[in-house]
């Protein structure tokens, strides 16, 4: 299957932009489907063998070769309360690339892929019990499908700190950042605390919203607001329920009272196809999550009159 599902990325990931997504699912010991951004996906192929790491962490089912590169391997199953599947054979192994970093997930049961509207997509009710690695849901020919966090899963093992780095927070004292305001939109609660933080070091104000549905609402409400308290840029992931990324970015270039608004799209999604979608969507810049200092000197170049660089 491995072949055949590389071949279709392409063609499936030029779905984005459309507020529609492309989605692998699987199962992980139940009849409960979960699903992943085939955008992220690099590879399926069945277990291979592993090697299990001194000091690991307990959802790390532990190493493999992939192409001749050394994996991390990671329990979905254990990381959302099945049981681990490390030694089962017939589990395959999902190879994701997220924030340039590659690593593979054991799952237990391969399924298909399947092409989700965005706003069928929604922001799991808590009476679920999925809990926070869980971002989304929505219904596939009526089973209940579970979008997979994988930035939190990932959070939990290896999490990078949101601290800048003694050079830029030199850089960020010498702005004038009082009363600016930002509007963040991640539907990760990881990724939205780690980008809020960023800001806070750079003494910005933020607006939170959990989806770009939720973001273009805010900011619709805020267009008229008196000088201090309007937003100025819009910090924005890609992939999100309800209204990703690029379709909240044309939605705030077509509407004459936003298309002012800076947009600064921030995303574990990577690759040629996504620099070639900011151009499209007419966004400002994208950063490749999660690199504190490159963040902050992307909202220092995007911010009115931020004129200060980076040396060396």
């Amino acid at each position: 299957m491995g072949g055949t599902l590389l071949d279709k990325v392409e063609r499936q990931t030029r779905l984005a932009g459309h507020n529609r997504v492309a989605m692998l699912l699987f199962r992980l010991g139940d009849e409960q489907l979960f699903g992943i951004n085939v955008f992220k996906v690099r590879e399926v192929l069945r277990r291979p063998p592993l090697e299990h790491m001194p000091g690991q962490h307990a959802l790390q089912a532990g190493t493999c070769d992939f192409r001749g590169q050394t994996i991390p391997v990671i329990d979905l199953a254990a990381a959302l309360g099945y049981a681990p599947l490390r030694e089962v054979e017939s589990a395959h192994l999902i190879v994701t690339e997220f924030s340039r970093s590659v690593q593979g997930f054991l799952v237990a049961d391969l399924q298909h892929m399947v092409h989700c509207e965005g706003d069928s997509l929604a922001a799991p009710a808590s009476t679920l019990g999925f809990g926070p690695r869980i971002n989304a849901v929505t219904r596939v020919d009526g089973a209940l499908l579970a979008v997979v966090d994988v930035e939190h899963v990932l959070a939990s093992i290896d999490a990078t700190p949101a601290e800048l780095s003694e050079r830029m927070r030199r850089v960020t004292t010498d702005q004038s950042s009082n009363s600016r305001r930002i509007l963040v939109a991640d539907d990760s609660q990881i990724a939205r605390r780690q980008v809020v933080a960023v800001l806070k070091q750079m003494n910005i104000e933020c607006e939170v919203a959990k989806d770009g549905r939720e973001a273009l609402e805010r900011l619709l409400e805020l267009a008229d607001a008196k000088p201090g308290e309007s937003i100025e840029l819009v910090v924005s992931d890609i992939e999100m329920p309800r209204l990703d990324g690029y379709a909240l970015t044309r939605a705030i270039r077509e509407t004459p009272s936003l298309r002012h608004l800076k947009v600064l799209l921030h995303s574990s999604l990577s690759g040629i196809f996504n620099e070639a979608m900011v151009k499209e969507v007419k966004a400002d810049r994208f950063v490749a999550k999660f690199q504190p200092d490159v963040l902050a000197q992307a909202v220092l170049d995007l911010l009115p009159q931020s004129a200060a660089k980076l040396d060396g």
